[in-house]
């Protein structure tokens, strides 16, 4: 029973980062002010209301 423990609690702890990098969470802006600032090279915009990061070329 025990194994059964540390095995789901192994597999939370290993998986939970996966999750959350990949949950994305949308800004809502109304233009590029509003949106956080990123390092370059990816920078945010507002793109239909909502923040995206885009890569300047």
């Amino acid at each position: 029973m025990a194994k059964v423990y540390m095995f789901v609690y192994a597999l939370i702890i290993f998986v939970s980062p996966f999750l959350l990098a990949t949950f994305r969470t949308r800004l809502p802006c109304e233009k590029d002010d509003d949106c956080p600032e990123a390092f370059l090279p990816p920078v945010m915009k507002c793109v239909n209301r909502f923040c995206q990061y885009e890569i300047l070329e």
